[in-house]
């Protein structure tokens, strides 16, 4: 009983100990690359997802979407205009391309996170737009949502150059709603008011991430 007891002491440590991943996301203008950028002040390696993508877009995925989607890639590179246009308003084409580019992208984030790890990370930090839509909550330990109010979020979008009413709304629309993300959020990051208090709360996380227990699916 005395071994059994210390063996389960030496897991929950070493569960403990181990690093943490959080998974950051947000819906679109809430401010989630800023929130990104305080991490990584820190020093906490932080992968971004949608620059994995597009770097697979400019190399290990042409081939396979050539072949899949002809006449999609232009000069050694994915047009993802043309690449919408095929799978936009499709959901077997999506799907399609889904099993082609997760498989690449999983491979991207697991041999990041095993880098920085082996670096000594205590905290690694996975920046995804679709966390949540995607299943990607069970590859973290917790879920950090930036998040603001509407009426901020719809400013700071028809800010962006050639947005209009009906683009945003159809943006939204792709979209898990704030409030349902908020709902499943372990921290939130509210980006409302100055860069400082966004900075704190960023602060704060890291302060708590490292005493948390691992939880993720690997």
């Amino acid at each position: 009983m005395v071994r059994r007891a210390k063996a389960e002491h030496v897991r929950r440590a070493e569960i403990v100990a181990a690093m943490i991943v959080l998974g950051l996301t947000g819906s679109i203008g809430m401010g989630k690359s800023t929130a990104a950028g305080f991490f990584a002040e820190q020093g906490v390696p932080v992968l971004d997802a949608d620059a994995v993508v597009h770097n697979l877009y400019a190399g290990e995925a042409v081939a396979l979407i050539e072949a899949a989607f002809p006449g999609t890639t232009v000069d050694g590179r994915v047009d993802r205009a043309r690449l919408g246009e095929r799978v936009i308003g499709h959901p077997k084409e999506m799907k399609k391309l889904e099993a082609l580019i997760h498989p690449l992208y999983r491979a991207a984030e697991e041999k990041f996170l095993a880098e920085a790890e082996k670096a000594g990370a205590k905290v690694a930090v996975l920046d995804v737009p679709l966390l949540l839509e995607t299943g990607g909550a069970e590859r973290v330990d917790a879920v950090v949502v930036v998040s603001a109010p509407e009426e901020i979020q719809h400013a700071r979008l028809m800010q962006r150059a050639g947005m209009t009413q009906e683009k945003l709304l159809a943006l939204l629309a792709k979209q898990m709603p704030d409030a349902e993300k908020r709902a499943r959020a372990d921290f939130i990051v509210d980006t409302s008011q100055s860069l400082d208090f966004a900075r704190q709360q960023v602060h704060a996380i890291l302060k708590q991430a490292e005493s948390l227990p691992r939880r993720r699916n690997t």
